[in-house]
């Protein structure tokens, strides 16, 4: 079966501040990437905007309304230290839920094997009841809810490799033994969590790298800490929380990682869902802010997903 892409210009239309790093160029780029010929076997389609209820399967209801009130009637205003809203945000934000939830139905459904959603604003830091640091709905999370209310997926597991700890997700599935969540992440760094000893309910699994770490060390953590963990979860369905700033032209941070590394890394993935989970891979863009480097990495990673 082929890879599902979903990407859609509606996530031009969140807007921020000048000089922002998460901008709508990021969504220019990886489309440009994907765009080459050796991409034509993708099948492409474009995101649904999701209902509340899918919302808030991760979300406080007065959060969502606190969210929606904010926005500006014109230009953008500032919510939290590093996020921002425009008069199109808050729908922008339920079509990167749509997309999530659109790439779960899809694979679940055996449409595709596995599928990539190049949707922002990105989601691992948003909390079940504030925004932080560039998200406002946590993608990942309501994807994970929606398999499994949906779909009656049994276990999720997410894997975050950003490179920015998702403390959102951690949060959100903190008490839950049926999500699992694994993160490699640049530690000390923004948002300040995701120490190995953070385990909530014995289904997080933290494996923190240093500034200046490689591919070596970043192969050494998933090794090591992901994928035993994920390995010992079974799960009926892998999210990946795809972000790419740990690669090494990124400005907000000192991991660097080359696109091969993401290459490594979804190919190590799949084998567990192949063992696991029938291939059912959902993978959703996080971070990644400089441009060459987004779009080089995306496609490594995408090229990998192709070869299911």
């Amino acid at each position: 079966m082929a890879t599902l892409l979903i990407q859609d210009p509606v996530f031009l239309r969140h807007l921020v501040p000048k000089g922002h790093p998460e901008r709508p160029e990021r969504i220019a780029a990886v489309s440009e990437a994907l765009a080459d010929a050796r991409f034509d076997a993708l099948v492409r389609t474009s995101a649904p905007e999701a209902g509340l209820d899918r919302v808030l399967l991760a979300h406080d209801g007065g959060y969502v309304e606190e969210l929606e009130r904010a926005l500006p009637e014109s230009g953008v205003v500032q919510i939290e230290a590093d996020s921002y809203l425009s008069p199109e945000s808050f729908a922008v934000a339920r079509y990167a839920v749509g997309g999530a939830c659109l790439a779960v139905d899809t694979v679940i459904g055996g449409g595709a094997t596995n599928a990539f959603a190049a949707a922002r604003p990105p989601g691992h830091h948003a909390e079940a009841d504030r925004p932080m640091g560039f998200c406002l709905f946590n993608n990942a999370a309501i994807a994970a809810r929606h398999a499994q209310k949906q779909h009656g997926v049994g276990r999720v597991a997410i894997i975050d490799w950003d490179v920015h700890h998702g403390n959102g997700t951690q949060a959100i599935v903190w008490d839950d033994p049926s999500i699992l969540y694994a993160s490699t992440h640049q530690m000390p760094l923004y948002p300040g969590t995701g120490a190995a000893s953070e385990t909530g309910a014995g289904n997080v699994f933290n494996a923190p790298l240093s500034e200046g770490d490689e591919g070596e060390e970043f192969r050494e953590a998933m090794n090591e800490r992901v994928f035993p963990a994920v390995e010992k979860f079974a799960p009926d369905l892998i999210i990946i929380s795809a972000g790419f700033d740990a690669h090494w032209r990124d400005p907000l941070a000192g991991v660097n990682l080359r696109e091969e590394d993401f290459g490594w890394a979804t190919e190590a993935i799949m084998g567990l869902a192949d063992k696991h989970c029938a291939g059912r891979i959902v993978s959703l863009l996080e971070g990644g802010y400089d441009l060459t480097g987004l779009a080089d990495s995306v496609a490594a990673h995408v090229a990998t997903l192709m070869k299911a």
